[in-house]
């Protein structure tokens, strides 16, 4: 039976142990991404480098605009999903182009001038007809998507030239500030792939003029960045931005990036398990010898994947500690009998280091990295990295 129980009481630290996990947020580190990108796409590019769309869709894939915003900024144009995404990159003082990926729009709301400089893409036959009618005081960028391989939203080959051909003649009028060509890849990690997709996207195109935008964090990482960057006239980022590699099998730190966000949570107790006692859900763990486990403040509720694998990992004191027992709601438990030195209120990391980086996470959950960020709960507050 457990020989040593203890709780925590509360403390003047930063984090008590009645707190719960925190996300810390570094803006530095996007803005190194962005700028590691951009030296990616310059090799090789005597007299054309791209321009970045940085991707924050999901509030910034789970890192909030707010805290991600000032790293964000240095790219050359931000991309989100709906015109309410706009208004507030707007609201953050952003003035630069914005790409909405994926708007619901009227002509009343294109008319709010604090929308532009606007880009807005344009994948079903309903958007044109509000554009045909646009007054040219508002005429947004228009991207037009091509469906592709991965069949989401977009125009087919057929359909993408009547498409082309209409959204032309509203260029003419000035009811448009441009028109450009949009893909988005299925199988960007794929090398041989990817090629195919470029080629078939390539030959639709041709003799339709207008900038492209087509490459994305996989696209510039897989292949050859020389290659992405001949091929587009923007590029869009999105888990790179955020440190984290898009490819399998490689974290960020093996491609030159810096993670944004390190997930921390706090030892709010202490048990000490006998051998042979049972520990957690379904007795999932039972101790071999005397066990010292911690109980750490983060579970599924936060957002944290309750499908783990044997032995995942975390960090405490810069030392890896192993996950045992079932991870629930609240709580997940790990071993910390060879860390005596490991009490309440000791922060734990659970991923976002380069000792323990969140693909290892991922991995051992059975899911991509972009899902553990986006996942996290409005319980998990987000701060700023000190």
């Amino acid at each position: 039976m457990a020989t040593d129980t203890h709780t925590c009481t509360n403390t003047a630290d930063s984090y008590s142990c009645h707190a719960s996990p925190v996300a810390l947020i570094d803006h530095l580190a996007i803005k190194h991404n962005i700028a590691r990108l951009r030296q990616l796409l310059a090799k090789g590019q005597s007299n054309h480098a791209p321009h970045i769309w940085a991707v924050a869709k999901a509030d910034a894939y789970g890192h909030t605009l707010e805290l991600a915003y000032p790293g964000l900024c240095s790219a050359d144009g931000l991309a989100v999903l709906t015109l309410d995404d706009v208004r507030h990159c707007r609201a953050l003082g952003w003035t630069g182009p914005i790409l909405a990926m994926s708007p619901q729009v009227t002509r009343a709301e294109l008319k709010d001038p604090a929308l532009y400089p606007l880009h807005l893409i344009i994948d079903h036959a309903e958007q044109l007809a509000h554009l045909a009618a646009l007054n040219p005081r508002f005429a947004p960028h228009v991207w037009l998507r091509f469906r592709a391989s991965l069949n989401h939203a977009g125009f087919d080959q057929t359909d993408y030239r009547k498409a082309y051909a209409f959204l032309q003649t509203a260029l003419r009028e000035g009811r448009l500030a441009g028109l450009g060509h949009l893909q988005h890849y299925a199988s960007a990690e794929i090398a041989e792939q990817l090629r195919k997709e470029r080629q078939v996207f390539q030959a639709l195109i041709c003799g339709m003029p207008g900038p492209v935008c087509t490459e994305n964090s996989a696209a510039l990482l897989s292949d050859h960045a020389a290659a992405a960057a001949a091929a587009t006239d923007w590029v869009r980022s999105g888990i790179a931005v955020y440190g984290i590699s898009p490819l399998h099998g490689m974290s960020g730190h093996d491609l030159g990036l810096r993670p944004a966000m390190v997930l921390q949570a706090p030892v709010y107790g202490i048990q000490v398990l006998g051998a042979g006692e049972f520990l957690g859900y379904n007795s999932r763990f039972q101790a071999t010898r005397q066990t010292r486990v911690g109980l750490v403040r983060c579970g599924y509720a936060h957002g944290y994947p309750r499908g783990l694998a044997e032995g995942c990992e975390v960090m405490v004191y810069g030392r890896k500690a192993t996950i045992i027992g079932r991870v629930s709601m609240d709580t997940l438990t790990i071993d910390l009998s060879d860390h005596p030195d490991v009490g309440c209120n000791a922060m734990v990391t659970l991923w976002g280091t380069h000792e323990l980086p969140i693909e290892t996470v991922a991995r051992q959950a059975n899911t991509i990295p972009a899902q553990l960020c986006t996942a996290l709960t409005a319980r998990v507050p987000r701060l700023a990295m000190p």
